[in-house]
Parts: structure tokens; sequence; C-alpha cells
């Protein structure tokens, strides 16, 4: 069963496994490997463990070397480059007007190469541009868009609960996320009060989604009928959270609503009103003079453009970026730029 080490580039996203090769490393040490990007740093996210076999997606290459002084000032210098080149790029966009928003730049540790990425609404013909900058960096250049889930992480940030945002502290992959689960959680519909700092639906709507699903499993759905303790009645709402359910019972009047524990209660026929899953409203359409919320916008994979040019033959590549995936696993196919 092999070793591996699990590293982390940039400071956030997924992280990579490598062979340690009888290297001793501890998590936050700061290594240098060899990756289908080039030779980058990365920081050793995981201790050192066994993973069998068929769980390897691709065979493990090894660690270079754990990184010395000269490595982390020669990072650092790279930092200052990084925002240099962020500048002047911005500026080439600026003055060629092109409809992008550059979100980041990056040096690869050896500095063959230079990533820039961005977002965009659409395509956008960027050739131009990409020759632009190869002739003032005299190196290898690539744009890649990305979409806006990606730049919140790049960026940063907090999100509504007050703390730093989770894709850019703890998670390494997105996970689709639908409107269906905020309606399951009982949450408004006012796309204000779960979307995340991207415009999408929150990621954390997805933790607790098992959990609710499995409460609905086991609960009845408002317009149930149901045999109490206290009788015959027909379910008006439930709580999810305590899982309570009200029961207006078949005495008729206000006073005959009672809530208890789902575990008294026994379903006896009926059926569940149309309505939101678990929210308690009655499914009898909306007024006029009160339209429904709009819900926010379910995700949608984005497509992407990845184009890179060498200062002497321009090689340019194009690859489909989802939004939902990693963009450090793209492998673009590759083809030459008839000039």
């Amino acid at each position: 069963m092999p070793k591996v080490v699990g590293v982390r580039f940039h400071g956030a996203g997924k992280a990579y496994h490598f062979d340690p090769v009888g290297y001793v490393v501890q998590p936050g040490d700061a290594v240098i490997v060899e990756t289908s990007q080039g030779v980058e740093l990365g920081i050793v996210a995981d201790r050192i463990a066994d993973l069998p076999e068929e769980k390897l997606s691709a065979a493990l290459k090894p660690l270079m070397r754990i990184a010395h002084a000269e490595d982390l000032a020669h990072y650092e210098a790279n930092c200052q480059k990084e925002r240099e080149a962020f500048r002047v790029a911005a500026d080439k966009i600026s003055s060629r007007g092109l409809d992008m928003r550059l979100v980041s730049s990056e040096y690869t540790f050896d500095n063959r190469k230079i990533v820039f990425y961005f977002t965009a609404d659409g395509r956008v013909d960027f050739r131009e541009l990409v020759k632009d900058l190869a002739a003032i960096f005299r190196t290898r250049i690539e744009l890649r868009q990305i979409g806006v889930r990606d730049e919140a992480r790049m960026i940063g940030g907090l999100g509504i609960c007050g703390r730093e945002l989770c894709c850019c502290s703890f998670l390494t992959d997105f996970v689709p996320v639908s409107i269906k689960m905020a309606k399951e959680q009982s949450l408004s519909m006012n796309p204000a009060k779960i979307s995340g700092a991207c415009g999408r639906l929150m990621c954390c709507l997805k933790y607790e989604q098992d959990a609710y699903e499995d409460a609905h499993a086991r609960m009845p759905r408002p317009g149930h009928q149901v045999k109490t303790p206290e009788g015959p009645g027909t379910v008006e709402s439930i709580n999810l959270l305590k899982e309570l359910v009200t029961v207006r019972l078949e005495r008729g009047g206000e006073a005959d609503l009672i809530t208890i524990p789902n575990e008294q209660v026994e379903i006896i026929g009926g059926k569940p009103n149309k309505k939101c899953a678990g929210c308690g409203n009655k499914g009898k359409g909306q007024s006029s003079n009160n339209p429904a919320p709009q819900p926010a916008p379910a995700i949608v994979a984005e497509a992407a453009v990845v184009a890179t040019a060498d200062p002497e033959d321009f090689l340019f590549e194009v690859a489909a970026v989802s939004d939902e995936v990693d963009f450090d696993d793209v492998e673009p196919e590759s083809g030459i730029l008839d000039e």
C-alpha cells in the first residue's frame, strides 16, 4: 500500500496526493513538487498516510524536496511579480475594451508560465491580448476563464454567518446545490438570504440536507390525516428541526390545534397539500397582490476558455470548464492557431 501526502496550492482548494519518497513532513511544511502545470511550491495539508492503489486516479509524482529558505524567498519574489503582472494585464484589458474581469495572476514557481484568471459573461476574443502579454513578459502566457464560485474562492471573504467563506477555508470541492434543498429546509425563498458571496446558492445548504431528507421520510406532511392520543385530526404544519407536528383535531375551532412529538402521530390517510416542503404554508396559490418570490437561480455549469501563448509560436489551448469543477483539474487539448 503506497504512502501519500496531501499538498495544497495557493492556500485553497483540494489537496493533491504525492509520494513523500522518504521525506518526513508535517502539515504546514512548504515543499517543492512537479505538477502538470510545472514546478510549484505547495503546503502540506495532510499527514503521511497509506492509500490503497485502487483509490489512486493516476501515478503518484514524488516530492522534489522540502522548501529551503531560498525557495521561500523566490516564492515571495514571485508574489511581487504577480501583483505587477496583474496591473499590466488589467491596463491592457482596459485599453482594448474587452468585456472581462481580471481576478488573479499566478507565476509558476519556475517562472516558465504566467496564468491569468478572469470572469466574463460570455466568450471573449482575447487573442490579441495574449500576444500583447507574451511580448511584454517574454514567457508563456495562459488566460483562463473561471466561474463565479471559483472567483469567490480565489478572492475570499466573509459569509452571512460571519465566518470565512467555506470555499476558501476548508471546502475542497464544489457540490451541486438546488433550490429544492432550500424548500425542504423551510428557508426563505428570498435570493438575498440563500445566495452566497458568489451570487449562487450557498454551498452550506448541502451540509444538513441528508438530515432533512431523513426527517421528511419519517414525518407526515401537512394535509395528512393522522391519529393522535387526543383523537384523529389533520396535519397543519410540521417542525423538522424539533420533529414536532401541529394537528387540527376534528372537533372544529382554533382551540383544537395541538402540537405533539412526531412519535405520537400515526398517518391514517389523506393526501399532503401541494406546498413548499416542510414550510407549513398552504399551497392554494399566491394572491395577485402578493406575488410569489422569485427563487435563486439554479447552479448552471459555465463554459470557459483556456488560452495559452508562447512568445515564439503562440500555442493556443481550449477547454470546457464546469463551474462545479476545480479549475486546477482541467487538462486542455492543444491546437495551433493558424496565422
